[in-house]
């Protein structure tokens, strides 16, 4: 059975989604195999929240050179979750 940690893997903070955390939006990057249930259940196992919407997506890995050889990063999956009103903030992403 899996915990709300083995669903997500760490938060994505960059300029977007910093803007994204004013609505009450927060970007996880989350495991390969879970589906939007599994990762509303365990965004509100872990910072005790309501979610209203959870929304997943798989991201690409990007083409990269090293010298004469080609390569690419690693895909993963997405997660934007929006929280409801009444819901209060996630801390992780107050103090950025």
């Amino acid at each position: 059975m899996k915990t709300g940690y083995d669903v997500i893997i760490r938060p994505i903070i960059t300029e977007n989604s910093m803007e994204l955390a004013e609505d009450k939006k927060y970007v996880f990057k989350v495991a390969k195999d879970a589906n939007k249930t599994e990762v509303r259940k365990a965004i509100e196992e872990i910072f005790g929240v309501e979610v209203a919407k959870v929304n997943v997506s798989n991201v690409s890995g990007k083409k990269k050179r090293m010298g004469l050889k080609y390569g690419r990063t690693s895909s993963y999956k997405k997660a934007v979750v929006t929280l409801t009103p009444q819901s209060k903030e996630i801390e992780l992403f107050q103090n950025m």
